[in-house]
């Protein structure tokens, strides 16, 4: 059995070339705290330092995949005790955010249960995102007197447009697994038993890619969000550089004209 490491709020199970992250505190369906988020940077952290990892899931453990900011923390995590909201994001959220964002190695975010307010921003990170047929995506901000953060408008008006944006934001009604997988905001839909299945054959299939290109394709993906046409093709012709210099597309190219599987570095 794999050694599971425990950051404090977030675990992680190490599963050859793949890592397994869990938000961890079922109690409070994944809420995330301050405490977590640094608990997940940590994680994060950790997936990059150890070679051997190409890919990584993130999931919840039990029921929920993140509830949202935690509103039950007592002591100094306790949202009624912040004299400026806005600085807890800067300080505890967005750095994580941007951390995931940057990331080196792939990212598949399992969602197996409800992933509200900032539990919603964590899931849109995933370069692939499956979701359990219970699972759903909600922004409740409104019914709290809040305004969504995790970047989640800024995600979902690129994802989904304005309009739907504009509903989730307004309305915060519910978003099912079904609903999101019809508006293109998830990759696939899996009945709740197969989640586990399928998102490690998804995750051992990218571990067999390069590994020194996936951060690079991460990273044109992020980029044309923002750039015009022109800067994305200036963009792109200094990772394409980056990704020649590696060396593993001769591997390819040479596997593909003698019919056989490439067998890329393992670093």
């Amino acid at each position: 059995m794999a050694t599971i490491i425990d950051f404090g709020g977030v675990t992680l199970e190490p599963h050859g070339a793949v890592a397994l992250l869990r938000l961890n505190d079922p109690k409070t369906l994944n809420a995330a705290s301050p405490g977590m988020m640094l608990a997940l940077s940590n994680a994060l952290s950790h997936v990059e330092a150890e070679q051997q990892y190409r890919c990584a899931i993130l999931t919840g453990t039990g029921r929920g995949f993140c509830s949202g900011a935690n509103l039950t923390t007592t002591g100094s995590d306790d949202i009624l005790k912040q004299a400026d909201l806005g600085a807890v994001l800067r300080d505890h959220y967005a750095p994580t955010l941007r951390q995931m964002r940057d990331l080196g190695v792939a990212l598949i975010v399992a969602v197996n249960g409800p992933a509200l307010g900032i539990g919603f921003s964590i899931a849109l990170m995933g370069d692939l995102i499956v979701a359990a047929r219970s699972a759903y995506f909600q922004l409740t901000f409104s019914r709290i007197g809040l305004v969504p953060d995790g970047a989640a408008a800024w995600l979902l008006s690129r994802t989904l447009g304005f309009a739907r944006t504009r509903e989730l934001v307004i309305l915060a009604e519910r978003l099912s697994a079904e609903k999101a997988l019809e508006w293109a905001l998830v990759n696939e839909v899996v009945d709740d038993d197969g989640l586990a299945e399928r998102t490690h054959a998804l995750a051992a299939e990218i571990a067999q890619r390069p590994a020194g290109t996936l951060p690079l394709l991460r990273r044109a993906c992020w980029q044309a969000l923002d750039n015009s046409y022109e800067e994305q093709l200036a963009f792109e012709q200094g990772l394409q550089s980056q990704a020649g210099a590696q060396g593993d597309y001769i591997e390819a190219v040479t596997a593909f004209r003698e019919k056989r599987p490439p067998v890329f570095r393992k670093s």
